[in-house]
């Protein structure tokens, strides 16, 4: 004669049966995600990539020139502005404790600030666009 499961082996084979629900709804979907942004690339048809590339350039320079003025030039100054007065507030704080004052890490970051300063104004005429 068969008998009936008591309360504690049900509650645990529906515990088994959640974890076991949970991992399959995991990997599926794991593989829902990967199946919905997979992209297929297509080259043109003649192969040639120069050309593409140069296209895409020509027809995508000036919005790259403004955000690369206006965004990315902006931020590199923001943060090689507060590394530089970092490092040259600790460079003070080191001459105070030893007597000796250390200009090459401020002198190479003043160096970068001003060349991501000037930059928007010459770096264009360099690469060519």
């Amino acid at each position: 004669m068969l008998s009936s499961p008591n309360p504690k082996q049900i509650l645990k084979m529906e515990v088994t049966m959640r974890k076991k629900t949970k991992r399959i709804l995991a990997v599926v979907f794991a593989l829902a995600l990967c199946l919905s942004l997979q992209v297929t690339a297509f080259a043109e048809g003649s192969g040639d990539v120069a050309s593409a590339v140069q296209s895409t350039w020509t027809a995508a320079s000036g919005q790259i020139k403004t955000v690369t003025n206006n965004v990315i030039f902006p931020a590199l100054d923001m943060i090689l502005a507060i590394f530089f007065f970092v490092k040259l507030g600790a460079a003070y704080f080191d001459y105070r404790q030893g007597n000796r004052f250390d200009w090459a890490p401020p002198a190479i970051l003043f160096v970068c600030l001003v060349f991501t300063l000037t930059a928007p104004t010459y770096i264009w005429t360099i690469i060519g666009a």
